[in-house]
C-alpha cells in the first residue's frame, strides 16, 4: 500500500456506533406523563449531529434520505397513545399489535407491558431501530421490529395497528391513510394518537379519549395540552 493510500486510511473518520453513541450520550429516563416507561431520550448535550452527519455522506445518491431524529424524542401523538393503552390494558391484552412508524418504541413497549401476545413495531429509521431495540430492553419487554416500510404493502397479520404521530405532513398522510383502509378491509382494528396535527384525516377518526401530554417542541415548563385517541373508521360511517 503507497505511503498516500495509508495516510488517507489512516484519515478516515471512525464510523460511530449507534447503539454505543445513543448509551453514552443520551439520557434513559421516565417520559414525561407516562413514568412507567424510560426511554432514552435527546437533550441539549447530545450531539446527536454527529450520529446524523454520518448517514449523510454523499457517499450513496441513490440510497434513502438520511430521516430526521424522530425516534429521539417523546412526541404527544405517541405520549397519549400508550397512556390510553397503560390505562386500558384489555385493548391490548391477548392480542398480536403492531406499533406503526414506531420512533422510540414508545407504544409498543406500553403494549408489551399491558399484556400483548406479541408486539411488532415497524420503523425506517436505522438509527431508530437501534434506539428502540434498546428502549424495549430497558423497559424489559420483548418487540420484533420491521426496518421497512410497510405501508405499501398488504396489511400485516395482526388484530390491532397502533399509530402515534403518523399524520405529520400531507405526504405522509397520503400514504399512511390507503394502507390503514386496506388494514380496516381484513378486520384489522386502527387506534390513533395524535394533537390534532393538521393532516390529521378528522372526518375518518372517532375520538375515545383525551389526555393532557407534552409535545416535543413546546416550550419548557409550558401546560400540556390535550391530546387525543381516536379509533380510524372505514370511510362513510
Amino acid at each position: 500500500m503507497s505511503e498516500a493510500r495509508e495516510a488517507a486510511t489512516r484519515e478516515l473518520p471512525k464510523k460511530l456506533d449507534p447503539a454505543a453513541f445513543i448509551q453514552a450520550n443520551m439520557r434513559l429516563a421516565p417520559v414525561p406523563s407516562l413514568p412507567e416507561i424510560r426511554l432514552y431520550l435527546a437533550h441539549p448535550g447530545s450531539g446527536l449531529r454527529r450520529l446524523l452527519e454520518q448517514d449523510d455522506d454523499g457517499s450513496d445518491d441513490n440510497g434513502p434520505e438520511p430521516q430526521p431524529p424522530y425516534w429521539a424524542y417523546a412526541w404527544a401523538g405517541g405520549a397519549v397513545l400508550a397512556r390510553y393503552i397503560l390505562d386500558n390494558p384489555s385493548i391490548v391484552a391477548g392480542k398480536r399489535v403492531l406499533d406503526l412508524g414506531a420512533g422510540s418504541g414508545l407504544v409498543a413497549i406500553a403494549a408489551a407491558k399491558a399484556g400483548a401476545r406479541e408486539v411488532i413495531a415497524a420503523e425506517i429509521d436505522h438509527n431508530g431501530v437501534v434506539a428502540l431495540g434498546l428502549n424495549a430492553k430497558a423497559n424489559s419487554v420483548a418487540i420484533a421490529v420491521i426496518g421497512d416500510d410497510i405501508t405499501a404493502g398488504s396489511p400485516p397479520v395482526v388484530d390491532l395497528m397502533l399509530a402515534g404521530d403518523v399524520f405529520y405532513g400531507r405526504d405522509v398522510a397520503l400514504k399512511v391513510v390507503p394502507f390503514l383502509d386496506r388494514c380496516l378491509a381484513v378486520g384489522i382494528d386502527v387506534l390513533i394518537g395524535d394533537p390534532r396535527r393538521a393532516d390529521l384525516p378528522l372526518s375518518r377518526l372517532r375520538l375515545l379519549a383525551e389526555y393532557p401530554v407534552p409535545d416535543f417542541g413546546d416550550a419548557k415548563g409550558a401546560t400540556a395540552r390535550p391530546s387525543g385517541v381516536f379509533a380510524f373508521e372505514a370511510e362513510g360511517r
